[in-house]
C-alpha cells in the first residue's frame, strides 16, 4: 500500500508551525514509498478541508518523475524546478506553497496532502489550479496516499 510521510505532522497529528504562516511558511519535506510498479510519475495536492469558504488549496506540485521519492523542505515558488517538476497555483492565486493559516479564532483545521501515482505523465503547463490538475491526471491515477494533520492558531493576547 502506498504511503506518504513527513516530519511536518507530529505523532499527535498536529501540523508543525514551521510550515505555516506563523513561522517560515516553507513547504514541508515529503516522502513516499510502496507505489505501483508501473508508476511513471507523481502529483501532490495539499488542501485545508475546513476553510471558511470551502476546501482551500495550499499547494499543487506535479510532473514529479518516477525516480523521485522525496521532496525536500523549502521548495521555492518557481514555475518549473531544475528536474522538470512543475508547480501550480494555490487558492491565493499564487505560485507554489502557502502554509496553513486558519483564522485565529477558528478551531483546528484539517490539512490533507494527497499524492497520486500516475501511469503516465501527461504534458501539462505550469501554474495549473488543483481542479485543472485533477481533471488532467484523473485517467492516469493508479495509486494514491494521504497524509493529514491539524493546525490552529493561538490567539495572541495583549500583555
Amino acid at each position: 500500500m502506498m504511503t506518504l510521510t513527513s516530519d511536518a505532522v507530529g505523532e499527535d497529528g498536529i501540523f508543525d508551525p514551521r510550515y505555516t504562516c506563523d513561522m517560515d511558511n516553507s513547504s514541508p519535506e515529503l516522502r513516499w514509498e510502496n507505489f505501483p510498479e508501473r508508476t511513471a510519475g507523481f502529483a501532490v495536492v495539499a488542501e485545508d478541508l475546513d476553510a471558511p469558504r470551502g476546501v482551500f488549496t495550499h499547494w499543487v506540485i506535479y510532473n514529479i518523475p518516477r525516480d523521485v521519492h522525496h521532496l525536500p523542505a523549502g521548495i521555492p515558488p518557481q514555475d518549473t524546478l531544475p528536474n522538470g517538476i512543475k508547480q501550480g497555483l494555490n487558492s491565493f492565486g499564487k505560485l507554489g506553497y502557502a502554509g496553513p493559516c486558519p483564522p485565529p479564532a477558528d478551531p483546528a483545521h484539517r490539512y490533507i496532502f494527497s499524492i497520486y501515482a500516475l501511469s503516465q505523465l501527461p504534458t501539462l503547463s505550469s501554474r495549473l489550479s488543483q481542479q485543472e490538475l485533477r481533471q488532467a491526471i484523473m485517467p492516469y491515477i493508479i495509486g494514491s496516499a494521504q497524509l493529514s494533520g491539524k493546525y490552529y492558531r493561538r490567539i495572541q493576547r495583549a500583555g
